[in-house]
């Protein structure tokens, strides 16, 4: 793994690249087999009931709430419990499409689909095949679909291209990444909307068009019958932006700022998985993060249940420790100032290198 110091244009690249095949043997039969005998592959039914149960009575609640508070302004509040409710929805859906929760591979997708679909509002199927590729090359360029460019550019040369309002956002994407997740909850509805009415063939599109549909129809109806024009949108607005920023916070820190993995650069599965992978520490982390905070546990063991996932870590990280593979943790709010710093160095890509003062006096000379 190396650090390039050639420059693209006039920016010096300073993200980590991985862009030759890292020396190590791999040894990730001998891992799994480890954690396999120590039972951490093993279902956790009665852990997903529990967490199933608590949110519908979460939501029961807020329900409840929200028909007793009527025409008021607190209703923000119960806009804002949504937001994190259908996120923690979200990562059990998440779970399910990786075959943590149920016995069979059918049974976790009819849950996760009516999760994703029903309570959270999201394709499944759009989810299923975005997250899949994602989790087979992870942080590897020209094929991990988190790391294309949207809006925010996570490569240099994504920001070099980019133009108009795009670009101005891009110079300083790492200060405004966070506001900008205010409008990822209504991203993440639009394009599975896209993709449903797409061309493109979608396994289960009339199931989830019909969910969907009843989903959005209970809800909006309920919301406008019971409250006033501008209240039902801030309403909407609220709950979409808490959801938005929710989800992206408990993503962008596992990836983001790791390693890019070169086009054509052959990495072992260990090697690729860890490398390109953060773990998140702290108590309650995996309860706020359904998970994500034991990201390389995850990428290495996709069907492994949330509450493996510690035991998992000692296992791992103990292994890469003798097998000299960086295996790297940090704690939140350090996760989101590399993120930060990481997108602004980035975005240096867009900007005119005249822009600084010392450029720009090297060009008046």
């Amino acid at each position: 793994m190396t650090a390039l110091t050639s420059t693209l244009g006039p920016v010096r690249r300073t993200v980590k690249r991985i862009d030759s095949t890292p020396s190590v043997t791999n040894t990730y039969s001998t891992l799994l087999n480890t954690v396999r005998d120590h039972g951490l592959l093993r279902r956790t039914p009665w852990f997903y009931i529990t967490v199933f149960g608590i949110l519908v009575a979460a939501l029961g609640g807020a329900t409840t709430g929200f028909v007793l508070l009527g025409d008021s302004w607190f209703q923000l509040l119960i806009a804002a419990a949504l937001g994190v409710i259908f996120t923690q929805f979200a990562f059990l859906a998440h779970e399910a499409s990786h075959r943590q929760v149920l016995a069979s591979g059918p049974a976790n997708d009819r849950a996760g689909r009516l999760l994703a679909t029903a309570v959270v509002g999201i394709s499944y199927a759009w989810w299923m095949t975005k997250h899949s590729r994602h989790h087979a090359n992870p942080n590897t360029i020209g094929k991990d679909p988190d790391i294309n460019v949207d809006t925010v550019s996570f490569l240099e040369e994504d920001a070099a291209r980019s133009r108009g309002i795009v670009r101005a956002i891009t110079k300083r994407q790492g200060y405004l990444f966070f506001p900008l997740l205010l409008l990822e909850g209504f991203n993440l509805h639009a394009l599975s909307f896209r993709t449903l009415f797409g061309k493109d063939k979608v396994d289960g599109r009339a199931r989830e068009i019909v969910f969907i549909a009843l989903r959005f129809a209970i809800y909006f109806g309920a919301i406008f019958t019971f409250l006033p024009l501008g209240m039902a949108f801030a309403f909407i607005g609220v709950q979409l932006a808490v959801f938005g920023v929710y989800m992206g916070a408990s993503f962008a820190p596992n990836h983001k700022g790791m390693p890019i993995i070169e086009p054509g650069v052959k990495v072992d599965f260990l090697s690729k998985q860890v490398l390109t992978s953060r773990n998140i520490r702290g108590t309650g982390m995996s309860t706020f993060m359904g998970g994500l905070n034991y990201q390389i546990e995850h990428h290495l063991f996709p069907n492994m249940p949330r509450p493996h996932l510690r035991k998992a870590a000692a296992i791992v990280r103990e292994h890469c420790a003798n097998e000299d593979i960086l295996y790297t943790e940090t704690t939140l709010p350090k996760s989101y100032g590399i993120v930060v710093r990481y997108l602004n160095r980035v975005g240096l890509s867009a900007r005119d290198p005249f822009d600084c003062p010392a450029a720009g006096e090297l060009r008046r000379r």
